[in-house]
């Protein structure tokens, strides 16, 4: 892999880099598959939901510093676009949250023949609960981290989320001749 990549334009040192990260991102990938923290915040908090439940109700809050600004009504649509799950996914699972007494329906101010969902009390102190639970963990890891390590990692994190949407933007254009060449290469073992 090392050729290919030289003969693609990307130094050594690049690559070594570039599998160093990819075996760490891999690593990260499983555990956060797994979501230790989440299972365990419900586990210790002896709530009767489990993630993807968990999902719907924080994607209901809808805190800016996951989905961004807009706070709009939110409908089943609405979370289901910011989960990216199917909407009729998205339709059992505010159900049966409505019925675990969670959620609510409501009606929209902006039209009344939309339905809305919203947090019910209890759904509220379920999301800040587990959030606290979250931010408890994270914050006991990052008070060991100098103000400097945080200034330099955030913005270096934020930049790095990125890659995958610029890399696929890439694809189409400037890695497209090295991307045909090994489709090239698998068609004709295919063959």
């Amino acid at each position: 892999m090392a050729d290919f990549l030289a003969h693609a334009g990307i130094p050594a040192a690049v690559t070594d880099q570039a599998l160093a990260i990819d075996a760490i991102l891999q690593q990260w990938r499983r555990r956060v598959g797994k979501r230790e923290l989440g299972r365990m915040a419900l586990a210790e908090l002896g709530l009767d939901i489990d993630l993807p439940k968990l999902d719907v109700l924080i994607a209901t809050w809808a805190p800016s510093n996951e989905f961004g600004a807009d706070k709009g009504e939110t409908m089943v649509s609405t979370i289901a676009t910011r989960l990216c799950i199917d909407p009729s996914r998205a339709s059992r699972l505010v159900s049966e949250l409505i019925n675990q007494g969670l959620l609510a329906r409501g009606v929209s101010q902006q039209d009344a023949r939309r339905t809305i969902v919203e947090l019910t009390e209890k759904g509220l102190a379920t999301v800040d609960a587990v959030r606290t639970i979250k931010f408890l963990i994270l914050g006991d890891y990052l008070k060991g981290w100098t103000e400097a390590e945080i200034d330099t990692f955030l913005p270096l994190l934020e930049r790095f989320s990125s890659w995958s949407e610029e890399a696929a933007d890439k694809g189409q254009t400037l890695l497209a001749p090295t991307i045909a060449e090994l489709r090239a290469k698998l068609q004709k073992l295919s063959q």
